[in-house]
């Protein structure tokens, strides 16, 4: 046994102390540590939830996984300050979300969805988050550089271009949207809110402005929108404005607010706008 023991080491001291690494090809690239070479199969990073991947302490920088729960399905990459999908560059991170407690015992998101962390002033640009058109999912036009694309389309036509467009995205309205889950953007456990819920929440602000809505258990950011017509921000630290899924007419329902009021109004459903995510009972 004790000869078995010390072979094992001494071939795991070979194989570890050797500066490169081949699988698949017996000449590894010479700037490479580690170099796999296949043309029939892939290579297949570790697979973790998205909690599982939060819980990992003292992730390195560089750390690379895939999310087989998020939002977007991706490879997630620490950058030093958390996880950032690949595919988005940067601009979407996986956060530890934790409950606090709404109006009428509802439970909601502490943070803007998208959003790095929870807001720590009223205009504090990295709990903004990112901006939706009403009804889409996340799919990459919710980032608030992302690309643009002229025209409606559609329903499931779109790819990760913010549609520019005076009214909707789509081309035929479909109301039924961010309701029972239907494209739904919020974390597996939360949804979308209503008018009502949203109002609630209004009416419970100390004061009807800006200053009451960061004042609130949701802490809501003045995140500012994007405009429908030419994808261009506007009013970032000036103006909040938060999606509901109900409908008012054939405009979707929604929170709004400035350093002046709060108010439930309308919005088009081409206009990029927050969203904070209530759970689900």
């Amino acid at each position: 046994m004790k000869k078995i023991l010390v072979c094992v080491a001494l071939m795991a001291t070979g194989f570890f102390g050797v500066a490169q690494v081949g699988v698949g090809t017996t000449n590894p690239h010479a700037s490479a540590v580690l170099d796999v070479e296949s043309t029939t199969k892939g290579f297949l990073p570790p697979r973790m939830t998205q909690a599982q991947i939060n819980s990992i302490v003292n992730p390195a920088e560089g750390l690379l996984v895939y999310c087989l729960d998020c939002t977007i399905k991706d490879l997630y990459v620490n950058d030093g300050t958390g996880f950032v999908s690949l595919t988005f560059g940067g601009a979407i991170y996986l956060t530890t979300v934790v409950d606090v407690a709404g109006q009428n015992g509802t439970v909601w998101m502490d943070r803007n969805l998208g959003a790095k962390q929870v807001a720590t002033s009223r205009s504090d640009a990295a709990a903004y988050g990112d901006l939706y058109q009403w009804g889409r999912r996340a799919d990459g036009h919710q980032i608030r550089n992302s690309a643009t694309t002229t025209g409606q389309l559609n329903f499931g036509s779109q790819s990760s271009k913010f549609v520019l467009s005076s009214n909707d995205w789509l081309s035929a309205s479909d109301d039924t949207l961010w309701q029972a889950g239907k494209n739904d953007p919020c974390p597996t456990g939360y949804r979308i809110p209503t008018e009502t819920e949203l109002d609630a929440e209004r009416t419970s602000f100390a004061t009807n402005n800006a200053e009451g809505a960061y004042g609130s258990a949701l802490k809501l950011t003045l995140a500012g929108y994007r405009e429908g017509t030419n994808g261009e921000l506007d009013s970032e630290g000036s103006y909040g404005g938060y999606w509901s899924y109900t409908h008012s007419g054939s405009n979707p329902s929604m929170l709004s607010f400035n350093n002046y009021n709060v108010r439930i109004g309308t919005g088009y459903r081409s206009e990029g706008y927050s969203v904070r995510c209530i759970k689900i009972k």
